[in-house]
């Protein structure tokens, strides 16, 4: 079987899984390394094909799908827990109140443009609800994949959501927000969400700090 009838045979398997057609119980496969070897070691190609994603029943509900946004040989990665309603809106990163908070972050505190940076989510597409781990487990190998070509120096998860499902850490998140601990082959630094920081604007001091670790870290690297 060629690699195009493969890629079209899943193609309408996902399409017709999306519209509700019941194969079998999902099997897990244990290790996201197996189905990341089948993803393209480009962005470009693999952004093609989280934009014609059918995994989930997120594809029902999203208006966009948000791959990710920026540099794909950044030293620092954001990831976020899912796209905002504003995001889903408009097909972009760094839009609404959250993410202009965001981008003060970026622009002000580390002083670099939003394109220095690689920005996506844990899930791809926004829902009518918060996100289950069953629709981040079908975007997992599209993160890992995303990770893996990008290499950063450092990773900033954004919200206690996106941490611990990507660490699989249940610490306590004030216990491990804004220490950069291992993860991988790569370092990751926990940080409030922003919309977590429109809720408690009391806590943008602390958040600030943790940007301000970041930025040292940049600058010894």
């Amino acid at each position: 079987m060629t690699k195009a009838v493969k890629n079209k045979i899943l193609y309408q398997l996902n399409f017709l899984k999306s519209i509700g057609y019941d194969y079998h119980n999902n099997i897990d496969l244990g290790n996201n390394d197996i189905i990341d070897s089948s993803l393209p070691n480009n962005i470009a190609e693999l952004k093609n094909i989280v934009q014609n994603c059918y995994l989930c029943d997120l594809c029902k509900t999203r208006k966009n799908v948000l791959f990710g946004q920026g540099n794909s040989e950044a030293s620092i990665m954001f990831i976020l827990d899912e796209p905002s309603t504003s995001e889903d809106d408009i097909g972009e990163f760094f839009v609404g109140k959250s993410g202009e908070i965001l981008k003060n972050m970026v622009q002000n505190v580390l002083n670099l443009d939003i394109n220095d940076i690689f920005i996506t989510n844990i899930v791809k597409c926004r829902g009518h609800e918060s996100f289950t781990t069953a629709h981040a487990n079908s975007c997992n190998p599209y993160l890992s994949k995303q990770i893996e070509i990008i290499n950063p120096m450092l990773i900033v998860t954004f919200g206690e959501k996106a941490y611990k499902y990507l660490s699989n850490d249940n610490s306590n998140f004030e216990q491990v927000r804004g220490k950069v601990l291992p993860y991988k082959y790569y370092n990751i630094l926990p940080t409030f969400s922003p919309s977590f920081l429109l809720r408690n604007p009391s806590l943008k001091k602390q958040a600030y700090y943790d940007m301000l670790k970041i930025k040292s870290i940049m600058e010894i690297n």
